[in-house]
C-alpha cells in the first residue's frame, strides 16, 4: 500500500513540475498583441522629416515670375503700337490681371510649376495632406494643390490684383481723399487707406517668419497652405557667383569712371596720347587747310588767337559762345580771340 501511494505522488509531482505544452494558434495570438507596438515603432522611424528648401531660391522665383509677366507685357505692348497712344493705359489692370491669368492657366492648374518656380527647381505641394499622412522620407514627396487651393489662389492673385489696382485707380479719379468730398467717399478712402496698411503689415510679418522658418513666402501662400519644395531631389543647387561678380565689378568701375572724368582734362590727354597715334595725317599741310571741327574748307576763314590755326568762323565762334575756355581742336591751346584770315590786327574779336 505504501509503495503505491509513492509511486501516485511522485508521478504526481513529475507531471506539476513540466509545463504542458502551448496551443497552436499561440504564436498567432502573441503577434496580433504585438502588432500595434511594431507599427509604431515603424511610424516613429519613418517620421516627417524637416526640410529646408532654400529661402533665396523661393524670392528668385518669386522675381522672375514678376519679370517674366513684365517682358510678356512688353511684348503685347508692341502689338498695339500702331493704335492710338493712351489707349492701352486705360486697360493697364485688365491688361496684368489676363496676364497673370494666362500664367496661372498654363502653370498652376495643370499641376506645373510657375516659370519662375521651374527654373528654382520648385513646385506647388498640399501642406494640410502631408501632414495627415505622416509617412514623409525625404520630404519632398506630397500630393500637389487640390482644385479648390487653385481656384482661390487666382481669385486671390488674379482677382484680388484688379479689384485693388480698380479701387485704387477710382478712388484717385474720383478724389475720394479731398477734405471737399462728401463724407461717405471721405470714409471710404480712410477704409482703403487702412486695409492697405493692415495688408503691408501683415505682409513684412510674414516675411519675417518666412525668414525663420523658410516657409510661406506670401500671405496667399500661407492661408492655402500651399508650400514650396524642391520638384527634383536629384537636382542640386548649383549657385554660380561669376554674372553676379562680374556686375559689381563693372558697376564700380563705372562709378569709379564717372568720378574721375571730370577731374581729366581731354585736351591734355589727346595730346599726350598723340605721338602714339597711328594716324599723322593731322600734321599735314592738307589738313592745316581744313577746318577741324566741320573737316571742310572754310569758306570764311578765321584765325584761332594765339595759336593762328584756320576755322570757319561758324564754327570757331559756335564753339567760343558755347564754351568760355574753349581749347584748339589741333594743339589744345586755350583760344582768347579770333581774327579773320588775311586781315590785320585790328579786327581781333574776343
Amino acid at each position: 500500500m505504501d509503495r503505491r501511494t509513492l509511486a501516485s505522488s511522485s508521478s504526481s509531482t513529475s507531471s506539476s513540475s513540466v509545463n504542458p505544452p502551448p496551443p497552436e494558434d499561440a504564436w498567432y495570438n502573441t503577434y496580433l498583441k504585438l502588432l500595434p507596438q511594431s507599427q509604431s515603432l515603424h511610424s516613429s522611424s519613418r517620421a516627417v522629416i524637416p526640410i529646408e528648401i532654400s529661402r533665396v531660391n523661393q524670392v528668385d522665383a518669386g522675381r522672375l515670375d514678376i519679370e517674366m509677366s513684365a517682358m510678356l507685357k512688353e511684348q503685347l505692348v508692341k502689338v498695339f503700337s500702331l493704335m492710338k497712344p493712351g489707349m492701352l493705359f486705360q486697360y493697364e489692370p485688365e491688361l496684368d490681371a489676363f496676364l497673370e491669368f494666362l500664367i496661372w492657366r498654363f502653370s498652376i492648374w495643370v499641376d506645373k510649376p510657375t516659370p519662375g518656380n521651374a527654373l528654382m527647381n520648385l513646385r506647388y505641394r498640399d501642406e494640410r495632406a502631408v501632414e495627415a499622412r505622416g509617412k514623409v522620407r525625404t520630404g519632398l514627396e506630397g500630393p500637389g494643390l487640390t482644385v479648390s487651393q487653385k481656384i482661390w489662389y487666382c481669385v486671390a492673385t488674379v482677382g484680388g490684383q484688379y479689384i485693388w489696382a480698380r479701387l485704387q485707380s477710382f478712388s484717385a479719379f474720383r478724389r475720394w481723399g479731398d477734405t471737399e468730398q462728401r463724407s461717405l467717399a471721405r470714409r471710404s478712402w480712410h477704409l482703403l487707406q487702412r486695409i492697405e496698411g493692415f495688408y503691408k503689415a501683415a505682409s513684412f510679418g510674414n516675411l519675417l517668419v518666412f525668414l525663420l522658418t523658410g516657409r510661406y513666402r506670401s500671405l496667399i501662400e500661407r492661408a492655402l497652405r500651399a508650400r514650396l519644395v524642391y520638384g527634383s531631389p536629384h537636382m542640386n543647387r548649383a549657385v554660380s557667383f561669376e554674372y553676379m561678380n562680374r556686375q559689381l565689378v563693372w558697376n564700380e568701375f563705372s562709378e569709379m569712371l564717372l568720378l574721375l572724368l571730370p577731374l581729366l582734362n581731354s585736351s591734355s590727354v589727346k595730346k599726350l596720347l598723340q605721338p602714339f597715334s597711328k594716324d599723322k595725317s593731322s600734321n599735314s599741310e592738307g589738313d592745316e587747310a581744313l577746318c577741324p571741327i566741320c573737316q571742310a574748307t572754310p569758306s570764311t576763314p578765321f584765325l584761332a588767337l594765339p595759336c593762328q590755326h584756320r576755322y570757319c568762323y561758324y564754327c570757331l565762334r559756335t564753339r567760343c559762345s558755347a564754351t568760355m575756355a574753349f581749347r584748339c581742336s589741333r594743339c589744345s591751346e586755350p583760344v582768347v580771340a579770333m581774327q579773320r584770315h588775311g586781315s590785320s590786327s585790328s579786327n581781333i574779336t574776343r
